[in-house]
């Protein structure tokens, strides 16, 4: 073994360009390529894990600070997720027993209503979405461009409202601004009313931003002719977003909870959008899996092409009784030599990439179409390690098929070989 080690070591670092040594200047090369391949290879598999790790937190995480993860309200099988409520009433015994769940983070009620904005040139259609005082604005604080989230009042409603930056272009209003709304009644009847825009917000997902408006539910209450304890429904926030289905059915089959409410996962509001971030699993498996065949391939060509340029090494060495297993080793170590030198060099390639990346945030999107200004990253470091070794082990593995073709040179012909 001490043998093989030797002989790999000599022949991978072995630097010599004597003039007219253009056998070993061509084996440098491919030695080069193949390290490259596979730093190549180990990068954009490393830099794929955390882009689509982060792009998936990112959006999804845009999703529940707007919605909860969970929306407990009426069942409405006919009826679009995103639209007025009917009411149901509020029931501080079962959101206290829902809070005291390890796994739920808080519970606020809330309650949605049709509006239209007017200034004195533009009229624009929103769906306020009104929210009490119980509501942690640490949810909604990355969202806002400018001002602040709505203040509210024990006494009566806030007369304040938050406007989307679309809207607010559309309206051009900006923070401070007075804004006429006009609500509909229950009886038919439009019922005016001059809010002051508190802040301004850009949630990043079209949708959301060309709909939606935030408010007091008092308001909302009182448009509607609700009584003080009706209002739309009850968002859940949970501690770990991947436990939101589990988390829905204890929910529901709760003891009081009432078999005419729903517990309604945060997928089903935004089906579309769960549907594509899956669909970005499928797309960065591929990529995984035709990184890792370069990087194989690249590995085997090279391998290859030393064998049949040691010919006459292989030769010498089984004539002075080195076994075929001898000489099968100093391939697998020189390819293994390879082999970890690209993984690491691709490691450090792909790590500073991504840190680069965190610090200035040079690589844009187009948020209209992925709802990030910025490729996100998160780095999930015992995926980066299963990243280097799955590659030194399937490239240790596939390095077997050509290193069995130094067993079967014979001495006589390879001594010959030119």
């Amino acid at each position: 073994m001490k043998v093989a080690g030797f002989i790999a070591n000599r022949i991978a670092f072995n630097r010599s360009t004597a003039k007219g040594d253009n056998k070993r200047s061509f084996s440098g090369f491919i030695i080069r390529l193949a390290t490259i391949a596979t730093a190549v290879s180990v990068m954009v598999m490393v830099v794929t894990l955390a882009f689509a790790n982060g792009f998936q937190q990112t959006v999804s995480q845009k999703i529940f600070s707007f919605w909860g993860h969970i929306r407990i309200q009426e069942k409405q099988p006919d009826k679009s997720i995103i639209s007025e409520e009917t009411p149901i009433i509020q029931d501080p015994a079962l959101a206290n027993a829902i809070r005291q769940n390890p796994e739920v983070k808080s519970i606020h009620s809330f309650a949605t209503k049709y509006a239209i904005l007017k200034t004195t040139d533009e009229i624009e259609g929103v769906l306020v979405k009104g929210f009490d005082s119980t509501f942690s604005t640490e949810h909604f604080q990355s969202f806002i461009l400018d001002g602040r989230f709505i203040q509210f009042n024990d006494s009566t409603y806030s007369r304040e409202i938050m406007l989307s930056e679309f809207t607010a272009k559309r309206l051009q209003l900006k923070t401070g601004d007075r804004i006429l709304i006009y609500f509909i009644r229950p009886d038919e009847s439009i019922r005016p009313d001059k809010l002051t825009v508190s802040g301004i917000y850009k949630t990043g997902i079209e949708e959301y931003d060309k709909t939606f408006a935030i408010g007091d539910i008092k308001l909302i209450q009182r448009l509607n002719e609700w009584m003080p304890d009706e209002i739309g429904g009850y968002e859940v926030f949970l501690n770990d977003y991947k436990k939101i289905d589990p988390v829905a059915d204890e929910i529901y089959n709760m003891h009081d909870f009432p078999l005419v409410w729903d517990a309604v996962s945060v997928k089903r509001i935004s089906p579309n959008i769960f549907d594509w971030l899956n669909m970005q699993d499928k797309t960065r498996n591929l990529l995984i899996i035709f990184m890792l065949v370069v990087a194989v391939i690249n590995l085997i060509s090279c391998l290859l092409i030393l064998v049949l340029e040691r010919v006459r090494m292989i030769g010498i060495l089984k004539s002075i009784g080195a076994t075929n297993w001898t000489v099968q080793k100093i391939f697998l170590y020189h390819s293994f030599l390879i082999t970890v030198r690209g993984v690491l060099l691709g490691l450090i390639l792909g790590l500073g990439l991504l840190f680069l990346q965190k610090a200035t945030g040079f690589i844009r999107l187009q948020e209209e179409a992925y709802y990030v200004s910025t490729a996100a990253v998160k780095i999930v470091w015992w995926q980066v390690l299963v990243v280097c070794l799955v590659t030194l082990i399937i490239s240790f593995l596939v390095m077997l098929i050509p290193s069995l073709l130094a067993r079967k040179i014979q001495p006589v012909k390879a001594v010959q070989f030119r």
